[in-house]
């Protein structure tokens, strides 16, 4: 099964049982060769631009679970078993020195790129411990399902601090998405970093938003979705109220369409094809990511509910670049708010 599949079924069962910094320094931005091993070039533009500062002294933080973290010096050798986590560590300019699946990685996430020769430690689940420490780390993010998850004590054996991170917050999940990434740069040091990328977020969001105004589109009502192959039939997993790809939309002055039941942490949906008849003539939008597990949208468009739906029959339903992460962070984020305006802005 997918990594994206198995995400899907975590949020499914959920909906069913539910149915201080110190001061900063003048250090130079981390050299992702130094803390990665990895290759110098992978570094993107932006990070080979930047010039804010990095954290020195003593970290005390709480994490997502009210644990305390307590660091003698901003991480900087770090592990990662989380994509979302990965891809935030990145944009602080701080290069992983392990990570779970670098394949499935490069296949989802595309907002940012892995230095060659990042340490592949296994999946989430079950990540192979001897390949973790083997990479010397000072800190090990996760994500967790609660501060009594048993990742967390398998990890902290060894000595090594862990930061136990919640994926996401249905109840705000862009609030979420930016305090995460905010964790995470408060562990590495990176805070000026973080303001620094969280601004130009906020500014992506208000040009978006002016563009789809512009727009004077027939319709704001919208649903973003994706799927597999499941037992030969298609399974659609609608992004409903909390999904952070929903809000989003709602950022730049787009209506949710999908009303049906959600899990409560990534507000994530289950229905089948005839099940898409429910959000009306709404715009359509999935992941244009290639899941190796079965295509299933090669699956949609032979179905006749699909091709009656009035987004398809309109050419209205339209798939994401490949790579963007639906569970990303600021930089993911910014890659679907572009893709809703490409998609809604063009001629």
């Amino acid at each position: 099964m997918s990594r994206p599949a198995r995400r899907a079924l975590a949020a499914l069962t959920a909906a069913a049982a539910l149915l201080a910094l110190s001061a900063c320094g003048t250090t130079e931005v981390p050299d992702p060769t130094a803390a990665g091993g990895g290759d110098a070039a992978a570094i993107s533009e932006s990070c080979a631009q930047d010039a804010t500062a990095t954290a020195t002294g003593p970290v005390v933080l709480t994490d997502h679970f009210g644990r305390a973290v307590e660091l003698e010096e901003p991480a900087t050798k770090v592990a990662v078993l989380e994509w979302q986590q990965t891809e935030d560590l990145l944009t602080l300019c701080v290069a992983p020195v392990a990570v779970a699946d670098v394949e499935g990685f490069g296949t989802w996430v595309t907002a940012e790129t892995l230095p060659e020769g990042t340490a592949d430690v296994g999946t989430r689940q079950e990540p192979n411990l001897d390949a973790l420490y083997a990479a010397d780390p000072d800190l090990i993010i996760v994500e967790a399902n609660g501060a009594d998850d048993e990742i967390i004590a398998q990890l902290e054996e060894r000595g090594v601090p862990v930061l136990a991170t919640r994926g996401a917050d249905a109840a705000d999940p862009v609030g979420h998405m930016k305090d995460l990434f905010s964790l995470i740069a408060e562990a590495t040091g990176r805070t000026e970093r973080a303001e620094a990328v969280l601004a130009e977020f906020d500014e992506h969001v208000a040009e978006a938003t002016t563009a789809v105004e512009d727009a004077d589109l027939t319709t704001t009502d919208f649903l973003y979705f994706d799927g597999w192959i499941d037992g030969g039939n298609v399974s659609i997993r609608p992004f409903g109220d909390g999904a952070l790809f929903t809000a989003l939309g709602e950022e730049m002055g787009l209506t949710p369409a999908w009303t049906g039941e959600v899990d409560p942490a990534y507000g994530l949906g289950q229905t089948d094809i005839e099940g898409l008849t429910a959000v009306g003539d709404a715009h359509l939008f999935y992941t244009g990511t290639s899941d190796p597990s079965g295509d299933y949208v090669t699956e949609l468009e032979k179905n006749d509910i699909w091709t009656s739906l009035p987004a398809v029959q309109e050419d209205r339903a339209h798939a994401f670049p490949g790579g963007i992460w639906t569970f990303g962070g600021p930089r993911s984020s910014e890659q679907a708010i572009d893709a809703y305006v490409e998609i809604l802005t063009a001629p």
